[in-house]
């Protein structure tokens, strides 16, 4: 008869081997799983919020870029059309101008005297032709260059009066003052000033223009669409300005 054997010998059962977690490194764990979202969004809107302000920045530069190469300006002079004669009126020798200010403007003369204020009438429309006398021939004789004689006269093309709607004003009592500086300081002026604005004529060419020189007896209409539109490319560029 076969000893018994003990049964430790015949069924051999390892003992389970207990392995207790690392606390330390289970609160890691945790801790990286939980924040691993917030690092994720945060992540994605940093990158989106760069992307934006790199796009923001790129169409900045564009805009002034495009804004630099199409601006149409010559020696501080925008370009106007020459208005057909058929909107034009005469209203006195040597003056015609765009039907659409005609009454305006015969009015505040009218009202002007009134006011024991005489408005004289310099100049209306000039054509482009004309224009282009003045430029030249003017700056050949007080031998300027053109920069210099931009600043007192618009080259050809590039005029106020080539739309009609322009108008320079003297007064009747000091006419050694026409086309002068000086003109600030007559009547004529000081009414222009407080009441043009009722006839909707505007000084063009004021003391604060950095590329043409300040001229008080030069003013333009803008009591109509038309006008408007013209005078819309120089009314934008003085906002911007401003701004």
């Amino acid at each position: 008869m076969e000893e018994t054997k003990d049964i430790n010998e015949i069924i051999d059962i390892p003992v389970a081997e207990r392995r207790y977690p690392d606390n330390k490194k289970l609160n890691l764990k945790k801790k990286f799983l939980f924040f691993t979202p917030f690092l994720i969004f945060s992540f994605i809107f940093i990158r989106l919020s760069l992307k934006s302000y790199l796009e923001i920045n790129s169409l900045n530069l564009k805009n002034n870029e495009n804004i630099e190469q199409k601006d149409p300006s010559i020696l501080g002079h925008l370009p106007y059309k020459e208005i057909s004669k058929e909107e034009l009126v005469f209203i006195e020798p040597h003056i015609w101008v765009h039907k659409d200010m005609s009454k305006s403007l015969l009015k505040m003369r009218e009202d002007a005297r009134e006011d024991g204020v005489y408005l004289v009438f310099l100049s209306g429309f000039r054509s482009i032709k004309l224009q282009e006398e003045i430029f030249y021939s003017l700056k050949s004789i007080r031998n300027q260059s053109a920069s210099e004689r931009a600043r007192v006269s618009a080259p050809p093309g590039y005029s106020e009066h080539s739309t009609g709607f322009a108008i320079d004003i003297g007064d009747a009592n000091y006419r050694e003052k026409d086309f002068e500086v000086e003109f600030e300081n007559t009547a004529t002026f000081r009414w222009l000033k407080n009441n043009a604005a009722k006839y909707h004529f505007k000084l063009s060419f004021n003391k604060n223009n950095k590329n043409v020189d300040y001229e008080p007896w030069h003013w333009r209409y803008e009591g109509s669409i038309e006008a408007l539109k013209v005078f819309e490319a120089s009314n934008r560029k003085l906002i911007n300005a401003k701004n």
